[in-house]
């Protein structure tokens, strides 16, 4: 339950010095540049806009070869891949692979130039496949495209944009130009939308045969050949494999590329570290011969990177306080159980200045909430193993994955607890394969008994277990409000807006433990509790409310305004009281759980016993709690998100911080070994 301090580090140095230290601080990856010095004079910014487009557009050229290789030379992975994380090389071979980074870029030009022509030669494929599919209609035509016809004798070679008949061509012909004679017309082919023709006639009549042929939709082909469309045909079908084989020969040459991938990567990775430092360089203030360089760095490695620069370097190094005006960003600091619900945090918001970090609080609260939902000892055990299996066998993935894994790694250890007290184990599984297969006779309370009590069979009791568990999940939340207000030594707010509500709100609680609509919630006999309790909680009520309506607006200095908001805040109370229903939700996706699973295993035995009947089971078994856990796991992690951030965090929590943003080594493909200092 802590945000680490921040500090600022300032350095002044000399301008030889600049690369090296740059390179430095972002291999330490624990300073976030954020200058103080703003255009003063003698000193300048430099304009490094064009050099860190230059290594971002060789970063980008590498990842397209990567590409190319997986796409041609595709690297064999497993399903769980993407739980592998970056590959982790030593400081020496990353050093190794960077000294040939010309030949690599040499690699990288190759690819791409392989894959153009690659691209070229399937766009010329197409081309000519479709010239081929154009001249099909022609195949049987013994002349060239491009026939003229002889000496006297014309030749229109074309088609019509319907399907014709010869008698319907020669009537064309005859309507048109009936003073032409010894028209000679021969079908070549037709389909459902044209016809294709040649048409002799005399050289001297071909414009009016032409003409009266345009009034049917006649039009010359939009392809002419030198060559008979049969040996038209043949040539192109040629062009084609050669173009085949071309490419053929360049995914060859991409091929033998492959081996190539590791060293790809860490160039890709090298040029976009250099991109990010002279993304940084170009905000840094410089004079003729020193530059200032000034950031956020956490406390505990500010005087780690005093010591490196100051061992290194001819420089001064000054560390500060942040100042009270000053918005430092966020790092959040928890131990091994609670880190893992920071996500859940950072989703909603970082801390902003002044609030404390709940996450500590609230990881005990989400996975009690969690497992209280899913409620399946099964379950439970299934989502435990394999994130506990996940975790072991991929420690180097990434560690925002690595956080949720471990997250549901502890909330299926939740669920497996509360499933155990709730006697669920895949619902009523094991009864229903006892009593339909082995044909036992199961009792009322099942093989296995529920350690404390079955929620199917005892719903109001889960309900008011629920109701108790968010009445202190919300007092805890007011609590961490008063906290903060003792903290920053605002006593009057805290009590007013903390103590005060506190008695109001235990004195309502108090008035209805004796009333008969919680006797018969609880099945608590009325009587249960002594006429005191109803006393105590009047009293404490009554002083409450009279706190709230006389001191709620005690900021205005008009008495009618100031009871009128004292008024109001007293009616927030039903805020409290939606608040507090809002737990019913651990009833009702606890109940959700367990019905759904009995459902699927009273489905499962419909078949009866025997061979056919036990694989049915099986069948329906292994989908229907595949899906039932899929869909509640996604149910309990959103309502336990919700209950966090509506109820719990609506009590003393806004968030807002900004998140820590350090310059460091930010890759893609590779980290580089290196000494941490967080």
């Amino acid at each position: 339950m802590a945000v680490l301090q921040m500090q600022r580090v300032s350095i002044c140095a000399l301008k030889k010095d600049r690369k090296s230290i740059l390179e430095k601080l972002q291999s330490m990856g624990v300073m976030e540049v954020s200058q103080v010095l703003e255009d003063e004079s003698g000193f300048e910014k430099q304009d490094t806009q064009g050099t860190r487009i230059l290594f971002e557009k060789k970063a980008s050229s590498a990842d397209q070869a990567l590409e190319i290789l997986q796409e041609y030379a595709p690297e064999k992975t497993s399903f769980l891949s993407s739980l592998e994380g970056k590959a982790l090389i030593e400081k020496e071979k990353y050093a190794e692979s960077i000294s040939k980074k010309e030949d690599i870029m040499d690699v990288v030009s190759d690819l791409v130039g392989w894959q153009k022509e690659i691209a070229e030669c399937r766009a010329n494929i197409q081309k000519t496949e479709n010239q081929i599919e154009a001249l099909s209609p022609w195949l049987s035509l013994d002349v060239p495209m491009n026939f003229e016809g002889t000496g006297s004798v014309k030749a229109l070679i074309g088609s019509f944009s319907s399907v014709m008949t010869l008698e319907e061509i020669y009537t064309l012909t005859a309507e048109h130009a009936p003073d032409v004679e010894g028209v000679d017309v021969t079908i070549l082919s037709s389909d459902r939308d044209s016809t294709y023709v040649v048409v002799l006639c005399l050289r001297e009549q071909a414009e009016l045969v032409e003409n009266a042929l345009r009034q049917g939709g006649f039009a010359r082909p939009s392809q002419l050949c030198d060559e008979i469309p049969k040996v038209e045909q043949e040539n192109l079908t040629a062009e084609i494999g050669l173009l085949e084989k071309q490419i053929e020969v360049c995914q060859n040459h991409i091929k033998e590329c492959a081996d190539k991938r590791a060293q790809l990567r860490v160039i890709s990775d090298y040029f976009r570290t250099r991109a990010q430092k002279y993304e940084v360089l170009g905000t840094i203030p410089q004079s003729e011969k020193t530059f200032l360089i000034s950031g956020y760095v956490p406390k505990k490695a500010a005087n780690a990177v005093k010591k490196a620069m100051e061992e290194n370097y001819d420089l001064v190094v000054e560390i500060e306080e942040i100042k009270e005006e000053e918005e430092a960003p966020v790092v959040l600091s928890n131990n091994g159980f609670s880190e893992s619900v920071e996500g859940v945090l950072e989703s909603y918001g970082l801390p902003k200045k002044g609030e404390v970090d709940p996450t500590f609080i609230m990881s005990f609260f989400y996975v009690f909430f969690f497992g209280l939902m899913l409620s399946d000892a099964a379950y439970g055990l299934v989502i435990f193993l394999a994130c506990f299996i996940a975790i072991k066998k991929f420690p180097r993935m990434e560690r925002g994955m690595y956080k949720s894994l471990k997250m549901f790694m502890y909330c299926g250890l939740s669920t497996l607890v509360w499933g155990v007290l709730f006697g669920g184990y895949f619902g009523d599984a094991i009864d229903v394969v006892a009593r339909t297969f082995f044909h036992v006779d199961v009792p009322s309370t099942g093989l296995i008994k529920a350690v404390w009590f079955v929620p199917l069979n005892d719903p109001m009791r889960l309900l008011m277990y629920s109701m108790l568990f968010g009445v202190i999940h919300l007092f805890m939340g007011l609590g961490i409000k008063g906290y903060m207000l003792a903290k920053e030594k605002q006593y009057m707010d805290f009590f007013c807006d903390v103590i005060i509500w506190y008695v109001f709100l235990i004195g309502l609680i108090l008035m209805l433990l004796p009333s008969s609509i919680f006797a018969s919630i609880s099945q608590i006999p009325a009587g249960t509790f002594p006429p005191a309790v109803s006393v105590t909680g009047k009293v404490m009520a009554i002083a409450g409310a009279v706190g709230l309506l006389l001191m709620s607006g005690r900021a205005n200095k008009n008495v009618a305004l100031r009871l009128a908001l004292g008024a109001y805040d007293i009616y927030n109370v039903t805020g409290w009281l939606s608040d507090v229903l809002s737990y019913s939700r651990l009833l009702a996706l606890g109940l959700a759980t367990g019905v759904i699973a009995s459902v699927v295993n009273q489905m499962g035995s419909m078949l009866g016993d025997g061979i056919l009947g036990a694989i049915g089971f099986i069948v329906v078994f292994i989908i229907g709690h595949t899906l039932n856990l899929a869909i509640n796991l996604l149910g309990a992690y959103v309502h336990t998100n919700r209950l966090q951030f509506v109820e719990f965090f609506g009590k003393f929590y806004e968030g807002g911080g900004k998140p820590f943003n350090p310059f460091k080594l930010t890759t893609k493909y590779v980290d580089v070994k290196e000494e941490t200092y967080l």
